[in-house]
């Protein structure tokens, strides 16, 4: 049987617990896990007053792998165990190696916690082995563009929150994929609620300064209805305010819309369930996709994505000798809606 792979939240919990290892490797995709579990470290391992002498931070770029070893080696005072945080250890992926030592036999007073972000160990090499012996190796997995809306619903459900699917969507939209980011505007957001336990588009459009009407959501679904009229109201919109607007943000979120739309027209089984996970998405959408279907034949929705493929190439300068962000979108909505 496979071996379950550690989580953010499986290391948290055991930190709460007491359960603690000598030696923990951070590395991974996606920085922001490391940065939650390095916190966790830094606000439970020590108290204030030990923190003292007894918590070092040290930084890759400025050390050595000896003198990570030797800041580990020494014993904690007036205190049970000392916190000895690497900061991008990243800086040291040429020497990381020598580390295998040190992991073989760790100091059991020290807690020692390397975050090595956007990289990982060689698992064939003595290093990796020996800190999944002794300690914790944690890979920190990319969450991709369309699984940030999940993403955002599932981190305020542990915190006993809601979002509508539509205003997840905004976020996803607005803010991209950078988890820190999201992170600090959820937190702004659930302060802001006054005792509602629901996120809303109202919510992100007041606090946060997404417009719930003139969005790339909003675009999407008004081509997929066949309203050209309220598709030129938002292309005339972002035309206005072409900084959050921009149309390298617009034609990637069209063009993943048109393509799932093409695969759903190839869809034997089209029932709710079993063509949301064809397509990646929420089954809260697929109504969406429906209703597309239902407006565009397959024959339609293959030339917009030839469309799209030719507007991404004109938005980043391909071809052309200059070209005017509304000029390039009405271009764009005139093709589609034609």
């Amino acid at each position: 049987m496979k071996k379950k792979e550690i989580s953010d939240k499986d290391i948290i919990s055991d930190i709460k617990k007491g359960n603690i290892k000598p030696i923990y490797f951070l590395c991974g995709e996606e920085p922001y896990f490391i940065d939650v579990v390095t916190e966790a470290f830094e606000s439970e391992i020590l108290t204030e007053d030990e923190k003292s002498f007894n918590q070092s931070i040290l930084y890759g770029r400025d050390v050595s792998v000896e003198d990570i070893v030797s800041a580990a080696k020494r014993f904690p005072m007036m205190a049970e165990r000392q916190l000895v945080i690497v900061k991008e250890a990243q800086s040291l992926n040429k020497t990381i190696e020598k580390l295998e030592a040190y992991a073989k036999n760790p100091q059991m007073t020290t807690v020692l916690v390397i975050c090595y972000k956007n990289k990982k160990l060689d698992k064939r090499k003595g290093l990796a082995k020996n800190i999944a012996k002794n300690g914790v190796y944690y890979f920190a997995k990319k969450v991709y563009d369309n699984q940030i809306a999940n993403w955002i619903q599932n981190h305020l459900q542990s915190q006993r929150y809601k979002i509508e699917p539509k205003a997840a969507k905004l976020m996803e939209e607005f803010l991209g994929s950078d988890l820190g980011r999201i992170d600090n505007e959820l937190k702004k957001l659930t302060m802001l609620l006054s005792g509602e336990r629901t996120i809303t588009p109202d919510h992100i459009e007041r606090n946060i300064g997404i417009s719930k009407d003139f969005n790339n959501f909003e675009l999407q679904k008004a081509l997929a209805q066949r309203q050209p009229e309220k598709a030129y109201r938002i292309i005339n919109y972002f035309s206005q305010n072409p900084k959050d607007n921009p149309i390298f943000k617009t034609v990637p979120i069209l063009f993943s819309f048109f393509s799932k739309l093409l695969i759903y027209h190839s869809l034997q089984d089209k029932s709710k369930y079993q063509a949301a996970n064809a397509l990646g998405i929420s089954p809260f959408f697929l109504d969406d996709y429906r209703i597309a279907a239902s407006n565009l034949p397959m024959k339609k929705v293959s030339e917009v994505v030839q469309i799209l493929r030719e507007a991404d190439v004109k938005s980043k300068g391909v071809g052309v000798s200059s070209v005017r962000q509304p000029d390039l979108l009405k271009d764009l909505l005139y093709k589609i809606i034609d």
